[in-house]
């Protein structure tokens, strides 16, 4: 039989084992909750949001010029800057063959020719960024030129180049011809923006606008267009001369003016036409711009294959005639402002050459495109002074033609044959068209700035990322890489205990 005093010692030691459980648990519970409290400090006391960095975007433009079709890649981060981006040159393509206006008797060949750079620019391109690139072909002068002559063909053409882009996996944006306008601000842009004249990136790693930066003007020499863009120290008076941009938060006014049928390869068509015209029943013609022993031999349907010449009445398209080289300096000179009009204008003495209105020049420019070509060739560029430059245009003219190919021996006769007629066209129109005259120590003849082409494709890209959203800035949270260490100590601590003092429990349980 139990005794009283045996039962009620039991329940004291009941009792007390219930106690002692009560305790360890809040023991572990107040350990566990104040090594989470200390991991939680520690995540807390040094929080810090970072911005993810935005993913590249990219961009095709097709420069559909007069003679040839070049491709050229851009790239730039999804932010901007004042809603335009901060773009660069990644890549370029030149298309094989001439000019798509050269294809009017086979328009689907203008389209096979882009295949060979479009898959330059996807292998370029991540496959994941290849469905959002806008591609965009700008075609210039040339198409300008077809169109007026023949619209239909011009059509056909950008019908066919629209396939084949559409064939690849891009985000199309379309084929059309820019206005000499257009090519003439875009290019001004491009120039601009790649001296910093826009936006400078500071060693703070912020970009700024310079406050003392100075706009330069553009002059670019294409083959059947030449462009001239500035901004001028006054308002612009023609509002058909008139072009507005907004580029990086700043509006610019802009005097632009496109000449069509006189880029380099129409101009010097122009000077064998007039030459043609002025010889009478000759079917031999002195061209004083060739070099003696170089002569030149075309169908009149050849020579008159320019919208930009009138055919005689009188005209018999297989007839032929032959130019002779007589390299004569002076009257090459004096021969090209028969075909550059410089007295008739109503804007007096605003005047560029065939009666457009111009203001003063103003600042400096880069030349470039042909402008560049002939004066490198002629080691003259990026800038020589003016007595040089006529000297050596007058020295050059004067050689013959045996001299001068045996001095260049790896250039094409193509294009050898017309250096001189092209520095005698250039000087007359920088100096009696645009004015250069006393300003001609403000002229740089480029090709390239910063490794990337001078052109109007990359002015182009750029004020079209006005239109292209930027990417939703990402952000995401976390501790410096230091806390971690202490963070996961006191979390692992917290945990370990938490399982030993339920172990102890569970084996004082067993026991009992």
């Amino acid at each position: 039989m139990v005794s009283c005093k045996s039962l009620n010692q039991d329940a004291e030691i009941a009792d007390m084992g219930i106690q002692m459980k009560a305790l360890l648990l809040g023991t572990a519970l107040a350990a566990v909750a104040c090594t989470t409290i200390i991991a939680l400090i520690l995540s807390l006391a040094n929080h810090q949001t970072l911005e993810m960095p935005y993913s590249t975007q990219y961009g095709i433009v097709f420069d559909a010029g007069s003679t040839h079709t070049a491709l050229f890649l851009y790239q730039w981060l999804g932010n901007k800057e004042n809603n335009t981006g901060i773009v660069s040159q990644k890549q370029s393509c030149d298309v094989d063959g001439d000019g798509i206006s050269s294809y009017v008797n086979n328009p689907p060949a203008a389209g096979e020719s882009l295949k060979k750079c479009l898959d330059v620019a996807k292998a370029a391109i991540p496959e994941g960024k290849q469905k959002t690139t806008p591609v965009y072909l700008g075609a210039t002068a040339g198409m300008r030129l077809l169109s007026v002559e023949n619209k239909s063909s011009a059509d056909s053409i950008l019908a066919e180049v629209t396939k084949t882009i559409q064939s690849y996996p891009f985000d199309f944006r379309g084929a059309r011809i820019l206005s000499g306008m257009e090519e003439g601000a875009y290019g001004w842009i491009t120039i601009n923006y790649l001296l910093e004249k826009f936006i400078k990136h500071t060693f703070e790693g912020q970009w700024i606008h310079p406050n003392t930066g100075k706009i330069l003007g553009a002059l670019d020499l294409g083959g059947s267009s030449t462009q001239i863009a500035f901004t001028p120290k006054e308002p612009v008076k023609n509002p058909d001369s008139s072009f507005n941009l907004q580029l990086y938060g700043y509006k610019y006014e802009l005097y632009t003016h496109s000449y069509l049928c006189y880029g380099q390869d129409q101009a010097l068509r122009q000077l064998q036409v007039y030459l043609h015209k002025t010889a009478g029943s000759s079917s031999v013609i002195s061209h004083p711009c060739y070099h003696v022993g170089y002569s030149l031999n075309l169908t009149l349907n050849d020579l008159y294959n320019s919208p930009c010449v009138v055919k005689p009445s009188n005209f018999n398209p297989k007839a032929t005639v032959l130019f002779s080289g007589t390299s004569n300096s002076s009257l090459c000179l004096s021969l090209m402002e028969n075909i550059v009009n410089l007295t008739d204008c109503a804007y007096s003495p605003d005047c560029g050459f065939n009666g457009v209105y111009q203001p003063p020049v103003n600042g400096e420019f880069f030349a470039f495109s042909a402008y560049f070509y002939t004066f490198d060739f002629l080691g003259l560029a990026p800038k020589a002074p003016l007595i040089r430059v006529l000297s050596t245009i007058e020295t050059h003219c004067n050689k013959t033609w045996t001299d001068l190919t045996a001095e260049n021996p790896t250039i094409k006769a193509k294009y050898l044959k017309d250096y001189c007629a092209s520095a005698h066209y250039i000087m007359t129109i920088l100096l009696k068209g645009y004015k250069f005259s006393n300003t001609w120590d403000q002229i740089s003849f480029e090709k390239r700035v910063a490794d990337t082409d001078i052109g109007w494709t990359l002015g182009y890209m750029l004020n079209l990322t006005n239109m292209i959203p930027s990417e939703p800035s990402r952000a995401v949270t976390g501790v410096p890489h230091s806390q971690w260490p202490a963070q996961i100590f006191f979390i692992v601590f917290a945990v370990l205990l938490s399982l030993i003092i339920i172990a102890i429990l569970f084996v004082r349980d067993l026991s009992h």
